[in-house]
């Protein structure tokens, strides 16, 4: 440990030269004292200072290829994502204003939804929103088809003279 604290300040530099980056460095050095102070107090280290930089520079190692990895990940992910048309990227997601557009509607389309008329909203629920067939919500709902279908249209009217 004592060799460490002797020899900090030019391992950071070892590391920052090599990571370019002096955060990098001290997040290195850390880890290595970290490293350091998890041995065994008893074992009889020969060369101290070649411990400190060969361990050091698995630790840069591991991290790199940690880094390295991750931007593979990250590549494969953008690359899903993303179609290309020529040299234009075009992303798979929606731009935030619209999907904030879009959240506003739904909000105001189930606040629109809570003013209808409890089996109304209740047909339209089933049917239109947890997807099941007119036949499944009659059932559920102990209704026939056809007053389902008169609810889901009637909803359907009500909310698209509401929403616009």
């Amino acid at each position: 440990m004592r060799h460490y604290l002797e020899k900090r300040a030019n391992l950071v530099r070892f590391f920052a030269a090599r990571l370019n980056s002096s955060a990098a460095a001290e997040d290195l050095a850390q880890e290595l004292y970290l490293k350091i102070a998890a041995l065994p107090a008893e074992d009889e280290i020969q060369n101290p200072s070649a411990l400190l930089y060969r361990m050091g520079s698995n630790l840069m190692l591991d991290r790199l290829r940690q880094e390295r990895r991750a931007g593979a990940r990250e590549g494969a992910w953008v690359a899903a994502a993303t179609t290309r048309l020529g040299d234009e990227e075009i992303h798979d997601e929606p731009p935030a204003d619209e999907v904030l557009a879009a959240r506003q509607r739904l909000n105001l389309l189930l606040s629109e939804l809570n003013t209808l008329p409890p089996r109304m909203r209740r047909a339209f629920q089933l049917h239109k929103l947890e997807g099941l067939s007119h036949v499944e919500t009659a059932r559920a709902m102990g209704i026939s088809v056809s007053a389902v279908e008169k609810h889901v249209s009637g909803a359907l009217k009500t909310l698209l003279s509401r929403l616009g």
